[in-house]
């Protein structure tokens, strides 16, 4: 960390957003938030801004106050609680940021937070304000008209964990959020073309530039094709003002060179340039603007519009200008995560975040070197059904159809083609991931069904895993299964093939596992699917 900077140890968030009860432990120097989308990714990049600065959207959070900032789930509770006569006090909106005691100034310190930890750190707490203690009760007398919070009658407290009242200036750590979709492009624009004038130029070369750009100014009405134009405009006066009407253009100091000079790519004005190229000059002007004297930086998905390897470059400059800063990085990509490294990853759910620490060592030596990183998509995906192979995948996918009359992507589920076998790998992170289900499709290979789940039997008490298995051992994989389950005149009518025996046609299918599958898969006529692949898609 920079030189007397403040390090976030952890935030602990009621009640806003998606976030009802959250506690989230931070690295001191990176952390790469990873989750689905509406699992939180930004509402805590927001949330950490807020109590840093009090303000969300550049506003005061008292002025901005909104029933929508409050936890749905809560909200609906709380006026469910009204409507059957309860006396519900309306809910609180918390958020509390700790910070090391080693960095912060003992005055921050206290029990003002949600733990009654005696730490250093800042809150911010919207709450029933008690002067209008009446006015609400008069409101939810009756219940039938609060639909929403009535924020009306809050009021918003910024306080150190001490309890005392805090101000912008005696927070110890400040905090650059950069979001390349509202990054205003003149703004940056102007800070960029003035950081190179600064760095570059003299003082009489500056003062040469604002004389030659107001003289460029001041000749465009001595052009002939303009003299023409005023002298027709000129003929005008008394149509729309007594005074002469001319084209010319502002040489006041209020529109001087820095804001009228635009920036271009390659001899193509800025906003001719393509939009990666945008994003990335964004973000990096952002940095260059923003960061230098920040102790945390908030990064929302770098990756918008960038290829692989423009998406590297930027994620190096990343990491270049925010050393020594705490940062925090939203994703969606795979690549970014192998960049800044799987160790920083914060898998987010709207109920927790943890890290890849809070796995197995084993586990975490695995996706380490996986270098598809397929564990994102186990994360992101809110059910998914994990197989050994492409034709398992093919034919999972056609049974989940017949069940369901859609794909499973079509229904947010993804089937994961699992290379080595390494289900148990991808069930530890399932253990984890409470409301994201993840089902194992395994063959029996020769061994019974009971044997086999054995070797998951540690994720029994987890009610989002599960294992489906093959239940006989004479038919130990998914091609026997399949011609037990359909019998040889319905798979050769699929197939297109004319076999006798079953032997032959077995032989076939095991030869040709993939065009087997898609055949299954393509097939109008109707297939059975074995037990254990019906329950897994069901």
């Amino acid at each position: 960390m920079q030189s007397g900077g403040i390090v976030l140890t952890k935030v602990v968030i009621k009640n806003y957003r998606t976030f009802q009860d959250f506690t989230l432990e931070f690295d001191p120097k990176m952390n790469i938030l990873v989750g689905d989308n509406d699992r939180g990714k930004s509402t805590l990049l927001e949330a950490i801004g807020l109590v840093l600065t009090g303000r969300i959207r550049g506003r005061l959070l008292a002025q901005e106050l909104s029933p929508y900032l409050f936890n749905k789930d809560v909200v609906d509770g709380y006026i469910d609680a009204l409507r059957a006569g309860a006396q519900a006090r309306p809910p609180e909106l918390v958020i509390d940021l700790f910070f090391d005691a080693k960095t912060a100034p003992p005055a921050l310190k206290g029990t003002n937070n949600l733990l009654r930890s005696d730490e250093p750190g800042v809150r911010i707490r919207a709450s029933l304000n008690p002067d209008y203690e009446a006015e609400y009760r008069e409101f939810v007398a009756d219940p039938v008209q609060v639909r929403l919070v009535p924020t009306e009658y809050y009021k918003v407290d910024w306080l150190d964990f001490a309890g005392n009242g805090i101000t912008f200036h005696r927070i110890p750590a400040t905090a650059s959020l950069i979001d390349a979709t509202n990054i205003h492009l003149q703004s940056g624009v102007d800070y960029y073309l003035n950081g190179i004038i600064s760095s570059h130029l003299e003082a009489g070369e500056r003062v040469e530039l604002a004389r030659a750009y107001r003289s460029l100014r001041e000749n465009f009405a001595d052009d002939d094709a303009i003299v023409k134009i005023n002298e027709k405009l000129r003929g005008a006066q008394g149509e729309v003002s007594d005074r002469a009407l001319t084209l010319s253009i502002d040489v006041s100091q209020k529109t001087n060179w820095e804001s009228n000079i635009v920036p271009h790519l390659d001899d193509l004005p800025f906003q001719f340039v393509g939009k990666g190229e945008q994003s990335t000059l964004k973000i990096l002007l952002a940095l260059n603007k923003q960061v230098e004297e920040a102790h945390v930086v908030l990064v929302e998905e770098p990756e918008n519009h960038l290829s692989f390897p423009n998406l590297g470059k930027l994620i190096r400059k990343i990491g270049t200008k925010c050393k020594d800063k705490q940062v925090f990085i939203t994703t969606h990509s795979s690549y970014v995560l192998n960049k800044l490294g799987l160790e920083n990853l914060v898998l987010l759910s709207a109920e927790q975040g943890f890290r890849l620490s809070s796995l197995p060592a084993d586990t975490q030596d695995y996706f380490r070197k996986l270098s598809g990183y397929d564990t994102l998509r186990v994360v992101l995906a809110r059910r998914s059904i994990l197989v050994e192979g492409p034709s398992d995948e093919l034919v999972i996918q056609r049974a989940y159809r017949d069940v369901h009359g859609c794909l499973p992507a079509e229904d947010g589920v993804d089937v994961i083609n699992i290379r080595g076998l390494s289900f148990k790998r991808f069930l530890d992170i399932a253990s984890l991931l409470e409301h994201n289900q993840v089902a194992v499709v395994t063959d029996n290979d020769a061994k019974d069904a009971a044997e086999v789940k054995a070797q998951y039997a540690g994720f029994d008490n987890f009610p989002n895993t599960s294992v489906h298995v093959g239940e006989d051992k004479d038919f130990p994989t998914l091609e026997p299964q399949l011609l037990k389950a359909n019998g040889r005149e319905v798979l050769n009518t699929v197939f297109g093939t004319t076999f006798a025996t079953d032997d032959e046609l077995l032989t076939y299918m095991k030869a040709r596992k993939t065009t087997v599958a898609l055949a299954i898969f393509e097939s109008a006529e109707t297939v059975t699917m074995p037990g254990y692949i019906a329950d897994a898609a069901a």
